[in-house]
């Protein structure tokens, strides 16, 4: 090989390598639904940006930041998208991992009555119970009905999550034995 296919090799690999850096960084910042306040109506809303597009715009310059989703849309979908001001590098408690945080900040397990304290949002994460019984983890609960998940929904810690989906899914499989390790099937712990 020439020294010409070294310096291409090496310049490819350069570039690649700073473009990762910039499509990563432009997804930590803006991935996942963030709160904001609607200019048009002064409400809350959820939005999502198109991480897509703003990472890879960001590898030739300034990211170009369009919403993907929003709580308004379809309705008003050619809104003119003024709340991406607001996103400019914005705190933690903006992002729904911190709405969700608080919300389970000294909530208890409705199933083993194991008081929430730090959240794991990477391996263990916690999940809900809806009103109709099922289980579900927040990435299944749509953004239109993120509100109304944490005003009628009661929190599962990871443990009882796992162990509850199994009953559920294979209960032929699965024996009560109540009288062992103060179990009681069915109890639900509604604080």
């Amino acid at each position: 090989m020439t020294t010409v296919t070294y310096i291409s090799i090496a310049l490819l690999l350069v570039t690649a390598v700073l473009g990762i850096r910039y499509f990563v960084r432009v997804c930590l910042r803006y991935g996942g639904a963030q709160r904001i306040v609607c200019p048009e109506t002064g409400n809350t809303a959820m939005v999502e940006v198109d991480i897509l597009r703003a990472g890879l715009t960001s590898a030739v310059g300034q990211p170009d930041i369009r919403l993907q989703s929003c709580w308004r849309w379809p309705l008003n979908e050619n809104c003119g998208q003024e709340c991406l001001t607001q996103l400019n590098g914005p705190p933690a408690n903006c992002l729904v991992r911190g709405v969700l945080s608080k919300w389970y900040h000294s909530k208890f397990c409705v199933y083993c009555g194991k008081q929430f304290s730090e959240i794991s949002w990477t391996d263990h994460k916690p999940a809900v119970e809806a009103a109709d019984g099922s289980l579900l983890e927040w990435e299944q609960i749509p953004i239109n009905d993120f509100q109304k998940a944490l005003s009628t929904f009661v929190p599962v810690c990871w443990d009882c999550y796992i162990a509850q989906s199994f009953c559920r899914d294979h209960s032929e499989l699965v024996v009560y034995r109540p009288w062992q390790n103060d179990i009681h099937a069915g109890v639900h712990l509604r604080h």
